[in-house]
């Protein structure tokens, strides 16, 4: 079944004079009828121009390229999200561990002053003791 001019203007969703225009400048062989009016060939006139549900066909598979595009793009960057989340609850932790070292290291230094400052009074009132100072064998047989 041939197409008239009307009708392939439809099936490719483009102007008549531009369906016209491309069988004048040989890029459409199409004959005339009996009436005078143009009868174009489906295979020859898709050829040229796709057919309506082919445009739309490639311009929903573009939309749905573009859309997993963006959902692709935005799946990287919610992993990305969630991995700099765990980097961060690590960190967080190792912080937390330090700042516990830290607060035992504190406790200890605090520890070990106070068991120096006992040590010095002990050494000062050796020191100080006036008590004559008796021999070693004095002091081991007692006489």
């Amino acid at each position: 079944m041939k197409y008239s001019l009307s009708e392939a203007a439809k099936a490719t969703g483009k102007n008549k004079t531009t369906i016209q225009r491309a069988i004048k400048n040989g890029k459409i062989s199409a004959s005339k009828g009996d009436s005078g009016s143009y009868e174009i060939e489906p295979s020859e006139l898709h050829r040229v121009f796709p057919p309506v549900a082919a445009q739309r066909d490639a311009q929903h598979r573009q939309s749905s390229d573009t859309q997993q595009s963006k959902s692709a793009s935005i799946n990287s960057g919610l992993a990305r999200v969630l991995e700099l989340e765990k980097e961060l609850a690590v960190a967080h932790e190792r912080v937390n561990g330090l700042e516990a070292h830290k607060e035992q290291m504190a406790d200890t230094i605090n520890d070990l002053r106070k068991r120096l400052d006992s040590s010095e009074g002990r050494v000062t009132a050796l020191l100080a003791d006036d008590r004559p100072k008796r021999s070693f064998p004095f002091r081991l047989f007692g006489r």
